[in-house]
Parts: structure tokens; C-alpha cells; sequence
């Protein structure tokens, strides 16, 4: 062997970061490893690039939300409060490529019912140096009155929060006045049931009802019409609302992306809307749950009087 050859310095083992070039720059290694997206010896599968690829593809909505919000807020923080957490893989993926080595970024909030998540999360901040993380074991509906979280929250996310935890949500979005709104619908099982259980008194009142009539269409409409009164409610409270698809979650037939941004838009006309549609396929029974922006029998067009 050449002497050259004998002292020809090594190729250097390539990073993480060259063997999974889908990582992000300084992303944490540790995190994905914990969240399982790298296995432990830090290598990427391919369900681990789908998942990957899921979070990036929803991280790229939220990112400019927050960068909209902090700017709101002449760079005081931003706060996040992320419904149905479960693992938390987006609460903390976004305080990693966002929130993550900048003084007073904010904080984010993650809630879940599962007591033993929320106490894995707790931990898994601690472990990562992720100050601005907390978990609450709380319901959907518990947090908007517990004292644990801010009065107003800037902006507020509902993956997959099945049946109603996702109308909660909304619910919590409106009460702490969020700038932006993040909806991944799941589980719509509650407009169904009433549906099947008012089908008989409105089969012969209108041929609309030939709509849901049968048993897998009432299923069915009852998910498309639940998040067309979700719109609807965010849209009288001042909400512009753009409803997009998720892509790489094709296996998911949950993929509707919901996303509000608050406007302070006229409020008369979705607020009308909405109770023709609970009114027109038999559903005023929920107008509670989907309250409008307006009180009913407000004077027309005094809300469309408000302005930026």
C-alpha cells in the first residue's frame, strides 16, 4: 500500500442530517427519537417518513400563524394551547422549530385526559430543556374555565379531538378570543344521531331529507354538515375560515383541515346562515352548540357596520 494511501485521512461518518435529509437543521435528535420518528440508533423508516411528513405538512399551516401572532403581539411571546395533545408530537415539534432558543417566545399548553401522557409529556419537556411547555389533565370543555391557562390565548389547536371535543374547542377558540384557529375534525358522531332521531318527523316536511334518508348517509351528512355549521359559527364570530385537505394523510379519511383567522368580519350574514341550515335539516335543537356571533333578531346589518 502507497504511503499516501496509508495516511489518507478518513471520510467522516455522515450526520444524521445527511442520512434524513427530511430532518430539519438543528432540529433535535433526542425528541424524534423519544416521539419514535427516529429509531434509536437514529435512523428514519418509512413510516416514520409519513409521520414525519404529516407533521411538517401541518406544521407549514401553523408556522405563519404564529409568526402573525407574535407580530400582533410586537414580539411578546406567543401562547398555544393544543387540544386532545395526546403524545403531544405537534405541540412539541413546533416548540422545537419555533419557540425553541428564543427568550420570551411564548409557551405551549397541551391538553389531554390521559393522566399518564400528560405525565410522559412532563417529563419529556424537563429532559429536553423545553421550558415553555406545560400539560394539563383536563378535558376540552374543563379548560376554558380552569385558571391554569391565560384569559386569552392566541392561537388554539384540535387534532383529531373526536365528536364534540372538537365543538369544545371552538368553544374554548372563541371564549379566550384566539387570533387563529386549527381544526382537524374527527369522530362527528353527535349531528348523526340526531338526524336518525328526527328523521321520521322530517321525512314528508322537505325532499331534502332524501339526503340523509339512508342509514350510511345520514353517517355520512351528518360529518359533512357538522363541520359546515363549524364554518358557519366562526365565520359569524368575525372568523375568515379556509378549508383545505391535509395531503399525506391519505390513509385517514380525517382530513379536512379547518383553519380561522379572526378578522372581525361582518358578522349578519353567517349568523343567518347558520340558523337557516340548523332550521332546514332539523338540527335548532343544537343551536346551542353552535351559537352564532349575533344574537338572533339583531338589527340587519349592524354587525356589517364593523370594521378592521
Amino acid at each position: 500500500m502507497k504511503a499516501t494511501e496509508k495516511g489518507a485521512a478518513k471520510k467522516p461518518a455522515p450526520t444524521i442530517y445527511e442520512l434524513a435529509p427530511e430532518i430539519k437543521p438543528g432540529q433535535s435528535i433526542e425528541l424524534l427519537k423519544e416521539l419514535h420518528i427516529l429509531t434509536r440508533d437514529g435512523k428514519l423508516n418509512q413510516d416514520s417518513r409519513r409521520k414525519l411528513k404529516q407533521v411538517y405538512h401541518l406544521v407549514q399551516f401553523i408556522e405563519p400563524l404564529l409568526k402573525d401572532a407574535l407580530a400582533q403581539n410586537k414580539g411578546d411571546g406567543v401562547s398555544v394551547v393544543d387540544h386532545g395533545a395526546g403524545k403531544s408530537y405537534l405541540g412539541f415539534i413546533l416548540y422545537d422549530l419555533f419557540f425553541k432558543g428564543h427568550d420570551n417566545s411564548g409557551h405551549i399548553y397541551g391538553i389531554e385526559t390521559r393522566e399518564e401522557l400528560v405525565q410522559k409529556s412532563t417529563e419529556l419537556a424537563a429532559r429536553l430543556g423545553f421550558p415553555g411547555m406545560s400539560f394539563l389533565n383536563l378535558s376540552v370543555a374543563e379548560s376554558t374555565g380552569s385558571d391554569k391557562l391565560p384569559a386569552t390565548i392566541d392561537v388554539v389547536t384540535a387534532l383529531h379531538a373526536c365528536n364534540t371535543a372538537t365543538d369544545d374547542a371552538i368553544d374554548f377558540a372563541l371564549k379566550k378570543k384566539a387570533k387563529h384557529i386549527v381544526l382537524v375534525p374527527c369522530c362527528q358522531a353527535e349531528i348523526a344521531t340526531v338526524l336518525r332521531k328526527n328523521k321520521g318527523r322530517d321525512l314528508g316536511r322537505s325532499a331534502l331529507t332524501e339526503i340523509w334518508r339512508h342509514p350510511i348517509h345520514t353517517r355520512e351528512f351528518g360529518s359533512q354538515i357538522t363541520n359546515v355549521l363549524r364554518c358557519l359559527q366562526l365565520e359569524s364570530h368575525g372568523y375568515q375560515v379556509t378549508v383545505t385537505e391535509l395531503v399525506g394523510w391519505e390513509h385517514s379519511m380525517k382530513n379536512e383541515l379547518i383553519i380561522a383567522t379572526y378578522k372581525n368580519l361582518p358578522r349578519r350574514r353567517p349568523s343567518e346562515r347558520l340558523r337557516e341550515v340548523l332550521s332546514e335539516v332539523g338540527l335548532e335543537e343544537l343551536a346551542g352548540r353552535f351559537y352564532t356571533g349575533e344574537p338572533a333578531g339583531a338589527v340587519a346589518g349592524a354587525a356589517d357596520l364593523t370594521t378592521d
